[in-house]
């Protein structure tokens, strides 16, 4: 995303400028084959993190993928990174999901599904009721961190 742009431009492997081939904006689409990914920012790793939406089909049925960028936050919460994450929790919360995914295996609980993917089972991966799980932990954890630096005495 445009936002990670100035960090990745920082960035100079080996002394060499860190290539970007493009640049992609809230709404933008990916098409890899027969599959449509849609963009949405959503900064939290980092102020380009990036949540993908796009349908998958099993056994007939569409249904809605979401696959999730951490929206961890950082250790020190600017008014700017707090802006930005009061627009990305709600905003992962109002995309439809039926299959959770994301960037770490933890955050849907990969190895979980994956036991119970069996010949005749229902697809385990396909659980709405968790789609909001790891959204739910970590603003948990960013309103913990918003106490916690509000406690602290000015300096």
């Amino acid at each position: 995303m445009a936002e990670d742009v100035p960090a990745l431009q920082a960035i100079k492997p080996g002394g060499k400028e860190h290539p970007v081939d493009g640049v992609l904006h809230d709404g933008d689409t990916v098409t890899l084959g027969d599959t449509t990914l849609t963009a949405h920012l959503t900064a939290g790793h980092t102020r380009g993190c990036t949540t993908w939406t796009m349908k998958a089909q099993d056994d007939g049925k569409t249904y809605n993928v979401v696959i999730g960028c951490s929206l961890r936050p950082p250790a020190t919460l600017t008014p700017e990174v707090i802006a930005e994450f009061n627009h990305s929790f709600p905003l992962v919360r109002s995309l439809p999901c039926d299959v959770p995914l994301g960037d770490h295996p933890a955050q849907y609980d990969l190895q979980g599904k994956y036991a119970k993917v069996h010949d005749g089972a229902p697809n385990p991966f396909i659980d709405p009721d968790s789609c909001t799980n790891e959204v739910d932990v970590e603003e948990t954890m960013f309103h913990a961190l918003q106490d916690e630096q509000r406690s602290k005495p000015q300096q």
